[in-house]
């Protein structure tokens, strides 16, 4: 089911999420919900916080850009390893039209419970690397701006702020 995901602004943006537990049959519609609103605003990353869930899960697919990875879930990920340094823009399902550079690692390995509560490992490089350390920062409540340098942070305000009374509004309106 598509999901209405949450704008910058938005407290559960910015909030560390819980591990999951058990990998259950609420875990599993978590993760369909994930893939069916990525997939409904053309992303390629989608963390759960970015649609109000507290919890370590989130969803890559960058077939369109990189077609050896497969799509991804990743459930209490962890980077385990990296190298090197990328530096590419960057965009985000919780800041329509936003972009900046962000530096990254150009590779990197996490380790991951599947949809099967089974642990594995996925390692990539470029364009998947930075999709993977972009949704992990997601669950740590981190966003791609904090990445940004103060300078373009700053020519973001304006932009940032009318996401952040969208956002509220939205609040407003639902609870």
């Amino acid at each position: 089911m598509k999901r209405e995901i949450a704008l910058f602004g938005a407290q559960c943006l910015r909030q560390a999420c819980a591990q999951v537990a058990v990998v259950d049959d609420a875990i599993r519609a978590l993760v369909a919900d994930l893939f069916d609103s990525m997939q409904a605003a053309a992303g390629v990353g989608l963390a759960a916080p970015q649609i109000g869930v507290l919890k370590q899960v989130c969803v890559v697919d960058v077939t369109a850009h990189q077609p050896n990875h497969q799509p991804v879930v990743l459930i209490n990920p962890k980077i385990t390893g990296h190298e090197g340094e990328q530096i590419g823009e960057e965009g985000c399902l919780s800041f329509p039209d936003l972009y900046g550079d962000v530096k990254r690692y150009s590779w990197v390995e996490v380790e991951a419970l599947g949809l099967d509560g089974q642990s594995f490992k996925t390692a990539g490089e470029g364009f998947y690397a930075r999709a993977l350390q972009h949704e992990i920062d997601h669950l740590d409540g981190k966003l791609f701006i904090d990445h940004l340098s103060p300078l373009k942070r700053q020519l973001m305000r304006g932009a940032l702020r009318r996401l952040k009374k969208e956002s509220q509004a939205k609040a407003s309106v639902i609870y």
